[in-house]
């Protein structure tokens, strides 16, 4: 199981629609959750994270192998991700990725993170990197099952 918990909720159809394409196409190899907790919006930094991680943490289960994107996570290349799946996918059958609103995530979902993931030093809009993710678990799988994949 794939689980990818987000801050806030996608309103563009072309996203959704590239989401919905991903989701299919991980079918193959795995079952995917999506999640979508509340955007506190533009109350102060502190409560806003705080009230996102409370909705964050309720849908986490002990037994989910966390990664927490986090701008200064370890940064991967395509295959040392797909490895990275691999070998969790060994001894925990749930990866729950957490992707942050505008302000980040708090420090209590960052300790309970087992890894910490950036994709790249830059900011992504948050709904539009809900597809990038799931482009590069697909793309994880096809290189774990040597299918071929567009480079």
């Amino acid at each position: 199981m794939i689980k990818i918990i987000t801050v806030g909720s996608l309103k563009e159809k072309y996203l959704k629609d590239a989401i919905e394409e991903y989701k299919k196409r991980l079918s193959k190899y795995a079952n995917i959750e999506l999640i979508e907790v509340k955007d506190e919006g533009l109350v102060e930094k502190e409560k806003a994270l705080k009230l996102e991680a409370d909705k964050i943490l309720k849908n986490i289960n002990n037994k989910d192998y966390i990664i927490t994107l986090e701008i200064d996570g370890q940064q991967l290349t395509s295959e040392d991700f797909s490895k990275k799946i691999d070998n969790i996918l060994i001894e925990n059958s749930n990866i729950t990725f957490i992707i942050g609103g505008s302000y980040g995530l708090d420090d209590q979902v960052k300790r309970i993170s087992n890894y910490k993931l950036s994709f790249s030093k830059m900011t992504f809009p948050h709904q539009l990197f809900r597809v990038i993710l799931l482009e590069q678990i697909y793309r994880a799988f096809k290189i774990i099952n040597n299918e071929n994949y567009h480079k």
